[in-house]
């Protein structure tokens, strides 16, 4: 079952979903609640189940078992139109031959508002995503953040109680991609709806989400908050997925107190709290684990230094500006050590192809997950 963390009153109740297309299941067994007001994220690769689970939200499909329910009402088989959700696309279908002013009021024409109103409406709309004065600018001469902006516009003009994104920042570059989501997380809080946001991207779903569902092969795997899912995931899939992560097969040599002592294949006899024990692992004598500590948590060193630590020899070195990403071969461990290094220091550390290197850490920063 998917770890859980409530955040406020329950918006979105998603009740043991389950989505079928033939013998595959899309979703399977989705059961979670989203809270109102909250910046939902559903993250997951390709074909995980996270697009199919946000058009069930949107009634652009039905589940084959369970119920979904909006701010208290049923609408499990109510159709797109009669739900109070709109949703934006990866490819923001803004119509190249109309202005802006028209693509965001297209929405709002059979609602039969006066043309004061719908001009009222729509200026509204372009000053909530910073567009002023760009309601005479034809589809096609928008770059893509502004594009992006008047799709947005687009769907919050009509007022829903949920927006649902999917993929809406994938066909921007890298620096755009980074500008639009801090600008979408600031309009989030400044409209105040829920967002239940769809995307293959962990930075993008950590860095934007008050809670995100990691899925696979549609499953619920974990949902829980930024942090928790990067210092402490429930399972191998979900810490390998989010980030980096180093894993090495353990077995319990006991427990004592606070702390659980393993024999963690190429680290030796290690020493990790109890509390940093997640997703059901076991902490008794002879139980099999694993031990994972990510990148950034590891220290490299030329001379051994006092504390935990084992020896190594570098097998690549990678000078990335801000930081130095190693990898380190151990004795006993088939596939190098990840090791992440902030650069404070001017030039790199010195370190190369060959040498012997020592790595260390602290207890706290190992996390002891289930076996696979």
């Amino acid at each position: 079952m998917a770890e859980t963390e409530h955040l406020g009153e329950d918006f979105i109740r998603i009740a043991g979903v389950t989505k079928r297309f033939g013998t595959v299941a899309a979703v399977d067994a989705a059961d979670f609640s989203v809270g109102r007001g909250e910046f939902f994220s559903l993250l997951g690769p390709s074909g995980c189940g996270k697009t199919t689970l946000l058009r069930m939200i949107a009634g652009f499909e039905f589940p084959t078992e369970g119920e979904i329910h909006i701010d208290g009402n049923p609408v499990t088989d109510v159709p797109p139109n009669k739900r109070p959700t709109n949703m934006v696309f990866q490819s923001y279908a803004i119509f190249p031959h109309l202005n802006v002013h028209d693509n965001i009021a297209y929405g709002l024409r059979k609602d039969r508002l006066s043309r004061r109103e719908l001009t009222r409406r729509v200026d509204e709309a372009l000053a909530m995503v910073r567009l002023s004065g760009f309601g005479k600018r034809r589809g096609d001469q928008l770059s893509g953040g502004q594009r992006q902006r008047v799709a947005l516009a687009r769907a919050l003009i009509k007022r829903p109680k949920v927006l649902l994104l999917d993929e809406p920042l994938g066909a921007l570059d890298k620096r755009l991609r980074e500008a639009m989501q801090i600008e979408l997380r600031a309009l989030q809080k400044s409209v105040g709806i829920t967002f239940v946001f769809v995307t293959h991207d962990q930075e993008e779903a950590l860095s934007m989400s008050d809670r995100v569902a990691v899925m696979s092969a549609g499953r619920v795997l974990q949902i829980a908050g930024p942090k928790t899912l990067y210092e402490a995931p429930n399972c191998r899939e979900v810490a390998d997925f989010i980030g980096t992560m180093n894993f090495f097969d353990g077995t319990v040599a006991g427990a004592h107190g606070d702390s659980v002592t393993i024999d963690a294949m190429g680290l030796g006899r290690v020493h990790v709290p109890a509390a940093n024990a997640h997703g059901g692992a076991g902490i008794a004598a002879g139980a099999r684990v694993i031990v994972a500590v990510r990148p950034e948590k590891l220290a490299i060193a030329r001379d051994r230094p006092a504390g935990d630590c084992v020896a190594g020899r570098l097998a690549a070195a990678s000078y990335l500006g801000d930081r130095s990403h190693f990898h380190v071969h151990i004795e006993g461990v088939e596939k190098p050590v990840a090791v992440a290094a902030q650069n404070v220091a001017r030039g790199d550390a010195g370190f190369s192809g060959g040498d012997e290197v020592f790595l260390a850490w602290s207890p706290e920063t190992l996390v002891i997950l289930p076996p696979e």
